[in-house]
């Protein structure tokens, strides 16, 4: 448990501002710059720098300013856009590439979804390995659906969407997915402050249902008691980062910790 506990920690490490400076759209702050970007930013003859931080008042101009960032080498471009908000709920007031959402300390959501199988013997959950080939943690294990919410998508929109890319699991059987809660956290990583809001969901699924990878990002699914998985959450390093945090919940919201760790792994999840 010291372990797994360590891990979330590590995931919830980076309390704003601790030095970054505050990124506003307009009157909204929407971000968290580095010393280093604000100073890059500040090139720009849309960007204004003063007391309230680094204020880009025409928040149609960030998508082109991100792009050209990612082109100097400040940040990784994906080709993916994501919506900007203010808070996880506020309106849209602009979009940019997921790669620039670290580097601007922009908080972006995304969907986890456990998928459990109740059989004789008790509840098993399908767990994916990721790709070798994956820029993020390859080969480390996952849920058998993550991923982020693009722009324009609500959360179960995105979870229908990636439930058929990554695991070809029909639409009428990941609309059966229930919400469980939400996980947000900060972390500090090499290529910025991450800030992942992240709606939690968990299916049932039929024992004749077999995931398999539709898109390449996963190089194979197994299915295992959940109770293995408890265990091996002891020691988190083979999931994962965000996964092991994620499946801790469901752990927890199906009794496989209880008394004195279940009490202290509640109090580590972030929220």
């Amino acid at each position: 448990m010291e372990a797994l506990l360590r891990h979330i920690a590590t995931v919830n490490d980076a309390i704003p501002p601790a030095g970054r400076i505050p990124f506003r759209l307009g009157a909204e702050q929407v971000g968290w710059l580095s010393p280093a970007l604000a100073e890059a930013l500040a090139g720009f003859d849309a960007i204004q720098a003063g007391p309230a931080g680094v204020v880009l008042d025409d928040a149609a101009a960030l998508p082109s300013i991100a792009r050209t960032l990612a082109r100097a080498g400040h940040m990784r471009w994906r080709n993916e856009a994501f919506d900007v908000r203010a808070t996880p709920d506020g309106p849209v007031l602009s979009t940019i590439d997921r790669g620039a959402l670290p580097a601007f300390g922009i908080e972006a959501q995304g969907i986890h979804l456990d998928g459990l199988v109740r059989r004789r013997d008790g509840l098993y959950i399908w767990i994916a390995r990721r790709a070798a080939t994956k820029s993020l943690d390859p080969s480390k294990l996952d849920h058998i659906v993550a991923g982020g919410m693009p722009a324009g998508l609500g959360p179960l929109e995105t979870l229908v969407k990636e439930a058929a890319e990554e695991a070809a699991l029909p639409e009428h059987l990941a609309r059966r997915a229930v919400p469980t809660g939400i996980i947000r956290y900060a972390m500090n990583r090499p290529e910025g402050l991450r800030r992942d809001y992240l709606h939690c969901y968990e299916v049932e699924l039929p024992e004749d249902f077999t995931p398999h990878a539709a898109d390449g990002e996963v190089e194979s699914f197994a299915l295992h008691p959940l109770a293995e998985i408890a265990a091996a959450l002891r020691d988190p390093w083979e999931f994962k980062f965000n996964v092991a945090v994620v499946l801790a919940a469901l752990m927890l919201r199906h009794g496989m910790y209880t008394g004195d760790e279940a009490a202290r792994l509640a109090a580590a999840l972030p929220k």
